[in-house]
């Protein structure tokens, strides 16, 4: 299928938890290929993707009880570059090309990230795939993909969630909670709608990259995303 694209390149934000699928915990085969596929359309339709996936179906840094938070957060980086590694695996399955880049030193694993690097591998359409989120503690995957977009002047940064958009609170706890179609970064901010974290919203803010928040319990919404369909929320 080609897409009519709207965006040249785009930065996709994956949950950890996207990868585990009905499982909860890990990784789903069935619900990495299906996300995959969707991506290897993309790509083969000319759409320059990078890609930052969390680790929350392995391990959660703020989770970890009484341990060290630095070190908490270097597992958490050792659990991206698990999914990382895998879904690379499953995109080159899905018949693209794919190279992981890592924020740390791991050459046996995956290539020491360069903004420089990663705009080739693009340009030469490969899917990127930025692991071990910014190399450094205390910043979520969700900063090291406003980062990585901004490194490689993507056009725009797709979050894709489990939910359908951004809340004015909770959606899974407030039944009247009530959806935005659009929002300024600095609303994000002001009214501290949790949709990522301060710092990503701020560096997004900052150097006005505009924001897609969608849902990815349905997949074929990272298609309609890139068409530039009328779903979930812009921020911008």
């Amino acid at each position: 299928m080609i897409i009519n694209a709207k965006y040249k390149r785009v930065m996709l934000k994956l949950s950890g938890e996207a990868l585990a699928g009905e499982k909860g915990f890990g990784i789903d085969d069935a619900a990495v290929k299906k996300i995959s596929a969707l991506i290897a359309e993309c790509v083969s339709s000319g759409v320059q993707t990078g890609i930052v996936v969390g680790g929350g179906n392995f391990w959660r840094g703020r989770s970890s009880g009484e341990m060290d938070r630095a070190r908490a957060d270097n597992i958490g980086m050792l659990a991206i570059m698990m999914n990382s590694l895998f879904l690379c695996d499953a995109l080159i399955e899905a018949g693209i090309g794919c190279k992981v880049m890592s924020a740390v030193d791991m050459p046996k694993f995956a290539e020491l990230f360069s903004a420089e690097k990663a705009r080739e591998y693009l340009d030469a359409g490969n899917a990127v795939i930025f692991g071990a989120g910014t190399g450094n503690p205390f910043f979520s995957t969700d900063s090291a993909a406003a980062l990585r977009a901004l490194e490689i002047k993507a056009d725009i940064y797709f979050k894709a969630t489990n939910v359908d958009g951004v809340y004015d609170r909770d959606p899974k706890k407030f039944p009247d909670a009530v959806k935005y179609d659009r929002l300024t970064h600095d609303e994000v901010l002001e009214k501290r709608l949790g949709v990522m974290d301060a710092t990503a919203a701020a560096l997004c803010r900052d150097y006005a990259l505009g924001i897609l928040v969608f849902n990815l319990n349905d997949p074929e919404n990272i298609i309609r995303a890139v068409r530039g369909d009328n779903i979930g929320t812009v921020i911008n």
